[in-house]
């Protein structure tokens, strides 16, 4: 590298890095790791230990950096921010529901890691087992931190690549529990109004959570009762429809499946 500019040896290194070189990857994320600092600077006094959004964040640095490609013809800073900040809004928005204790959450972030280094090596998903054999921990302890620290999504997504099959968030719930259907019920509800517009989410929220009749609603968003009554009972039939599967991106993707 003798007689290179600073840049141009950036820029070999991040090529490196993006090939596959795990000791390129390892050196370009640690000398990028103040683009992390500077982006989570604006999340700081929100409730979180700037530590555990630290390391969230270099996550997002670590994989700009496998998905950075040269032909999208951006530097790597315009490209990463997004991702990095993107890795730490998802980590505040799924860390809402079910508070997780600190070492939980940084087994997880750990595991994720450890998975990462792993999948580079062998060019394949690592089972828990090899995660748990390098972090020297127990399978059963990976998989609660992983399960714990899961976004808050369907009971079947595949929490981690198992030896014989994946292990899926249902798996980590105790069936004969009471619980059990709330917290499956929970986790359906907050998709759901994840998805809804604004206005829509306001309605619902203050209707069956803050228990607030329409005509308070109608007062607080400026609107007819009519019009809230009419509203709701439209976002209570999309609800419905999203829930049983009916709505028409589901029915398009059905009716693509069954085509040739």
């Amino acid at each position: 590298m003798n007689g290179q500019t600073a840049r141009e040896r950036r820029e070999e290194l991040l090529r490196a890095a993006v090939s596959g070189d795990k000791a390129a990857v390892d050196t370009f994320v640690e000398e990028n790791l103040s683009l992390v600092w500077s982006v989570l600077q604006r999340f700081l006094g929100r409730g979180y230990e700037a530590e555990d959004l630290f390391q969230v964040g270099a996550m997002g640095l670590l994989k700009a950096v496998q998905k950075f490609d040269f032909s999208f013809g951006v530097q790597f800073s315009t490209y990463a921010v997004p991702m990095i900040i993107g890795e730490i809004k998802r980590y505040m928005r799924d860390d809402g529901m079910v508070k997780v204790s600190r070492s939980i959450k940084e087994l997880a972030i750990k595991a994720k890691i450890k998975g990462e280094e792993l999948r580079r090596m062998k060019s394949a998903d690592p089972s828990v087992n090899e995660i748990a054999k390098a972090l020297d921990v127990s399978e059963e302890d990976v998989v609660f931190a992983m399960a714990a620290t899961q976004p808050h999504e369907s009971v079947y997504t595949s929490v981690l690549k198992g030896d014989h099959q994946d292990v899926t968030l249902l798996d980590t719930l105790r069936d004969t529990a009471d619980t059990e259907k709330e917290t499956i019920d929970k986790i359906t509800v907050a998709d759901l109004l994840e998805n809804l517009k604004d206005r829509d989410r306001k309605i619902i929220l203050m209707r069956y959570f803050r228990r607030k009749t329409q005509a308070e609603v109608a007062e607080i968003l400026n609107i007819s009762q009519v019009q809230v009554s009419r509203l709701e009972k439209k976002i209570l039939e999309s609800l419905r429809a999203e829930l049983c599967g009916d709505n028409p991106k589901n029915q398009r993707a059905k009716n693509a499946k069954k085509s040739p």
